[in-house]
């Protein structure tokens, strides 16, 4: 690794710890520029591999409540998400990948190790839930967005149903999805950290609104009731993101 590219890993692996340690959001937004654009790391080849990074949280760990509390919050973006950035940025240094995109990482997901591919789906999983979600404020789908649905399930209300059984029925830690499969809405789960833009995944298609059904995102509020998470998580929904990802 080049001098300059090892300094600015470093630099970077220890923001990301310092986050985590620290816990507050405009520490994140100093430090990690919003996450929205890709930091170069070089690995020991010195080719430019993708970096993965946390987006500033757009609200406050309480701006939530009462759907999803503030400790919760803080907790899962600080501790659990920050671990798998800090972890898939040392494994893509220590492996030598060479992606530059994330869609390259999960295309390619068979030929990943474990560490990889699970830090990555986090890192990248995380971003995505972090814009879903918004202060409740009565939202509600318009436009596009609700034809749509409306199309493809009957109804929001179908459509709330179905969404919450794939978020119960994924047995054990994942996520459930709605996604935009060559113009048509479906509903499906993933477990752990995949997410449907994996090759190997069996549920595919452009991911427009995703839930993280993983215990720590819901079990210091309500325990082990799973369904109540999901029903006062739907307050929380950022619509005109799903919206915007609809296109």
């Amino acid at each position: 690794m080049e001098t300059s590219g090892r300094r600015k890993f470093l630099r970077n692996t220890l923001a990301l710890a310092a986050t985590a340690t620290l816990g507050t959001n405009a520490l994140a937004a100093a430090t990690l520029k919003g996450g929205k654009k890709k930091e170069p790391a070089n690995n020991q080849d010195g080719n430019v591999a993708y970096a993965f990074a946390q987006i500033a949280l757009p609200y406050a760990y309480n701006a939530l409540e009462p759907h999803i509390d503030a400790l919760t919050m803080d907790i899962h973006y600080t501790k659990h998400h920050a671990t798998y950035v800090k972890n898939v940025n040392e494994a893509i240094v220590a492996e030598k990948v060479t992606y530059t995109t994330p869609e390259e990482f999960f295309s390619n997901a068979t030929k990943l190790s474990a560490k990889i591919r699970n830090n990555a789906g986090g890192a990248w999983n995380h971003n995505f839930f972090w814009e879903n979600l918004a202060p409740a404020k009565g939202q509600a789908p318009t436009g596009k967005l609700l034809e749509a649905i409306n199309g493809s399930f009957g109804s929001l209300d179908k459509f709330k149903e179905e969404f919450a059984k794939a978020g119960t029925g994924r047995f054990g830690s994942g996520w459930a999805w709605l996604v935009d499969n060559n113009g048509k809405l479906e509903i499906g789960s993933t477990p752990n950290q995949d997410n449907p833009l994996f090759e190997d995944s069996a549920f595919k298609g452009k991911p427009l609104l995703g839930l993280d059904v993983w215990e720590h995102a819901y079990y210091l509020h309500y325990q082990n009731k799973r369904p109540d998470y999901i029903t006062a998580w739907w307050n929380v929904v950022n619509w005109d993101t799903v919206a915007k990802r609809l296109g």
